[in-house]
């Protein structure tokens, strides 16, 4: 008997369970990944197909794209897990995805003309009260086009220009702490599965 109509999956993205709605589409489900493709042969990274992100979607544990061989990709990873630029999402085929990040607008934030470094750092602590996703780079800082914080920090008395590139914010604590421990717990048990695409390191 079919679902109920009201019972019926809407979409993969709101999904909680990967199996039916994705098969049904004829999507590859990716429900494991590989934090900066630790552990995994450059070679075997170089040849995976690839899928470019950007940080919208990257922070969303679960949704669908299409990768460079034009496969319809339905990622179902835990709740909370994030996506980063070189991370390695792994199909249920055993096939390899590699992710890049999408370059979207971004303010960059740099001293002004009589301006130090400090200043980037009363600039980090203010968007950080804010909670706004922010990425921390060597001489200057990268958030999303906002606007009223850009006048904000321009009256600080720094240099805010709008440019694409890709946009990584620092994780929180505790999104780092999960990613180790899932790191060191994936470590320990995918190379006792014996998957067709080798998670071994080079041989020696």
């Amino acid at each position: 008997a079919s679902r109920p109509p009201c019972c019926r999956w809407r979409s993969a993205t709101s999904s909680s369970e990967p199996g039916g709605l994705a098969r049904r589409r004829h999507m590859l489900v990716a429900g494991r990944l590989i934090a900066a493709g630790a552990g995994l042969a450059p070679v075997l990274v170089r040849r995976a197909a690839t899928i470019e992100l950007d940080w919208d979607t990257r922070q969303k544990s679960r949704f669908d794209a299409v990768d460079s061989q034009g496969r319809s990709i339905g990622v179902f990873l835990p709740r909370g897990r994030i996506v980063r630029g070189g991370d390695v999402l792994v199909g249920e085929d055993g096939s390899l995805i590699a992710v890049k990040a999408r370059p979207q607008p971004v303010f960059v934030v740099t001293p002004g003309a009589r301006g130090s470094p400090l200043d980037l750092l009363r600039a980090a602590y203010h968007l950080g009260n804010r909670h706004v996703p922010l990425e921390v780079k060597p001489g200057h800082l990268q958030l999303e086009p906002d606007h009223v914080l850009a006048e904000m920090l321009r009256r600080m008395g720094l240099r805010v220009e709008e440019t694409l590139a890709a946009f990584e914010p620092e994780a929180g604590a505790y999104e780092s702490v999960s990613a180790a421990h899932e790191h060191e717990h994936e470590h320990g048990d995918d190379h006792g599965h014996g998957h067709s695409h080798e998670h071994g390191h080079k041989p020696r």
